[in-house]
């Protein structure tokens, strides 16, 4: 049996399933059942100054037969006293020992700051987490992801804190923001012990066409929200991925967040280089009950790959993702249609007429569309609309042994480039220069 065990910055889990910091972990009540049900750790509700919610709070996007792909939330911090919220935290804490109480915080002053982590610590917290992801610009009055926007004024907040704090300090981003590892290095110079990401994404999922108020509506009016669910996953892994890469953040344990909802999302996000990762929209959909498939699909992916702890496989992805000039242009893969599971739908003919490289054709008499190599570029597309598992399928048309990058294509002067940093906004990259014939 593998060790689902974490230390997470010193933070002590039996497995890295954590709630988020949201509705899930809103009460003890709440906590405590999650735990019993296999979960953790939990990252409590955001204190600070209680708050007053609207009704409704709650929007989403459905997609086909699929609820909730993508969830829009409006609600604040925590809206009970924060009283009763340490009383409860307190005896979480005497009922389970052994699992992780995360304090999630948001106040403005250092008074505060220092009080509340005061508070969290007499009350039994392991750690604490500071949000400096909420989206919403009301109760936050320059705090939330306002502050991952200023990373000068997020290195002296997070300053404050680490006077304070006698237990691990985590500093969670925001994706609402152009570079993720700009906040992130000013979390480090301001001494935090690890990272989370993401927060929710700001969004508005809707307009009612009847009256034009967008959802979730309150009184017909509406407001800016936060998204989250199945559909920010791949925002919240290329971020994580930018922040286990850089030379200064991926030094740092990383909590990730964002539409986990499977032990295969698990997998994932600690493959980029996550160890403890934190659910709140599935919880809301599935109950928590959904840890028991993420642990034994998790588990079952140990044993299969001969991992036995979390930490054998934490980033192992991570050499893979390479810059777009890195890949190599001499591999060559086309479609291959597997007959006999074709249902005949034409959806890749079509598809890949309108909309890729004619390289798809039909035959008289046979709805089986059929493969003109010679125009195949190896897109990808017809296999992902096809609805038929494994009815199309990508064959390599090379042995892929010589390699032939942009990279090297540059070095070698076939693709002339100059580096410009000012376009870059100081931070480089690699700009093509015009050739010949596109100059004229």
């Amino acid at each position: 049996m593998p060790d689902l065990s974490i230390n997470f910055a010193g933070i002590k889990s039996p497995n890295p399933f954590w709630l988020a910091s949201a509705p899930p972990a809103n009460c003890g009540y709440q906590v405590m059942k999650a735990f019993d049900e296999g979960w953790g750790g939990a990252v409590w509700k955001t204190l600070g100054v209680p708050v007053v919610n609207v009704s409704s709070r709650y929007g989403s996007v459905n997609y086909r037969n699929t609820r909730m792909h993508g969830f829009n939330n409006i609600e604040l911090i925590t809206d009970r006293p924060l009283e009763d919220n340490l009383k409860e935290i307190e005896e979480v804490k005497k009922h389970f020992p052994d699992h992780a109480i995360i304090a999630s915080l948001m106040v403005e002053t250092k008074e505060q700051w220092h009080q509340i982590i005061k508070d969290c610590e007499n009350a039994g917290a392991d750690g604490f987490e500071l949000n400096f992801g909420c989206p919403h610009g009301m109760c936050e009055r320059g705090m939330g992801s306002a502050v991952s926007q200023e990373p000068d004024v997020l290195k002296t907040i997070v300053g404050w804190v680490m006077e304070a704090a006698t237990k691990p300090v985590i500093t969670k981003l925001s994706p609402n923001i152009s570079h993720i590892t700009d906040p992130g290095v000013a979390a480090i110079a301001g001494g935090t012990d690890a990272l989370s990401l993401i927060n929710t994404v700001k969004s508005i999922v809707g307009i009612n066409l009847d009256n034009y108020a967008p959802y979730p509506e309150v009184d017909g009016k509406g407001t800016n929200g936060g998204y989250c669910g199945p559909a920010v996953k791949p925002i919240a892994l290329h971020l994580l991925k930018d922040l286990a890469q850089h030379p200064e953040t991926g030094k740092l344990p990383i909590s990730g967040i964002g539409g986990i909802e499977s032990w295969r999302d698990v997998v994932e996000f600690i493959l980029l280089g996550a160890s403890s990762v934190q659910v709140c929209t599935a919880v809301m959909h599935y109950g928590f009950g959904i840890v028991r498939e993420m642990e034994s699909g998790l588990v079952q992916f140990m044993n299969d790959k001969g991992y036995n702890t979390i930490y054998d496989f934490v980033g192992k992805a991570l050499p893979n993702v390479v810059e777009w000039q890195d890949l190599n242009l001499k591999h060559k893969v086309i479609a291959e249609i597997n007959e006999d599971k074709c249902i005949g739908c034409e959806l890749c003919y079509i598809s890949c007429e309108d909309g890729a490289h004619q390289a798809i054709g039909l035959n008289e008499g046979s709805r089986v569309p059929y493969i003109i190599e010679e125009n195949c570029v190896g897109c990808n597309l017809c296999s992902l609309v096809c609805p038929v598992e494994d009815c199309i399928t990508m064959k390599k048309v090379d042995d892929g042994t010589e390699q032939l990058t942009w990279s090297e294509r540059t070095a070698a002067g076939d693709i002339p480039t100059t580096f410009n940093d000012e376009r870059a906004g100081g931070r480089g990259h690699w700009v093509p220069e015009p050739t010949a014939a596109l100059k004229k």
